[in-house]
């Protein structure tokens, strides 16, 4: 088995979703009592904030990159970020450690094209649903994305820092979300991607119409396959 090196606190919350799914899916392949090697670096997220404009996460890519290489040094033989939003600077940490990134969004995208969707809904943070990063992998599916109108983006991302980082779920932020999914589908969406390890936590199978992509389990799953040589 190899060693995982997660970094988390991107948000706590979310983290914790991580570390039981990785454990359960290794206990579930292995049996008895196995579980995984993990080596977890865990951020004050407050320190973490992801500015919404890209030319301003210098001191962000700066810590992810120390983060990386340490865990490196320290044994891991892959590095995952337990969040989205990072992966906005994934490519460039990759570049600069030996032992592979396990991207979020490419492993999305990569369930997501076999259902053979043209169109797929994206929600997340600012920065996930307005930059690139996400919308380039799934593109090389010839999958197109749609996101909201910039007031849902805005109150999307809010709700994101100011609820659910805080471990705050509240039924009225679900419904609301309900509708701009709904906008989504009627603009076109076969699918949603729920892109903010969060989302999941609110937004379940049932309450949609349509597949969604919990981005949090498709990574933990894309993680373990790695640790176990599954891939």
């Amino acid at each position: 088995m190899k060693t995982i090196g997660l970094i988390g606190g991107t948000t706590w919350v979310s983290t914790v979703d991580y570390y039981r799914l990785i454990n359960q899916q290794v206990n579930q392949k292995l049996g008895g009592l196995s579980s995984a090697k993990i080596l977890l670096y865990s951020v004050n997220f407050a320190e973490f904030n992801p500015p919404i404009d890209p030319n301003e996460w210098g001191e962000i890519r700066k810590k992810f990159s120390d983060i990386s290489q340490n865990l490196e040094k320290a044994g891991a033989d892959c590095i995952a970020f337990c969040a989205n939003t990072p992966h906005i600077i994934a490519d460039e940490i990759q570049s600069i450690i030996r032992v592979p990134i396990i991207n979020i969004a490419e492993e999305t995208a990569d369930v997501v094209s076999k259902y053979n969707f043209k169109k797929v809904g994206l929600l997340g943070t600012q920065i996930t649903m307005e930059q690139s990063f996400y919308k380039d992998k799934l593109s090389r599916y010839n999958i197109e994305t749609l996101i909201p109108e910039l007031e849902e983006r805005k109150f999307i991302h809010s709700s994101i820092l100011d609820e659910m980082a805080k471990d705050i779920f509240k039924e009225e932020t679900r419904q609301r979300y309900l509708g701009i999914i709904n906008q989504l589908i009627s603009e076109g969406a076969e699918g949603i991607v729920l892109g903010c390890t969060e989302i999941p936590i609110l937004i379940k199978q049932e309450d949609c119409p349509v597949p969604i992509f919990d981005t949090t389990f498709i990574h933990a799953s894309a993680i373990v396959n790695f640790a176990l040589g599954e891939n």
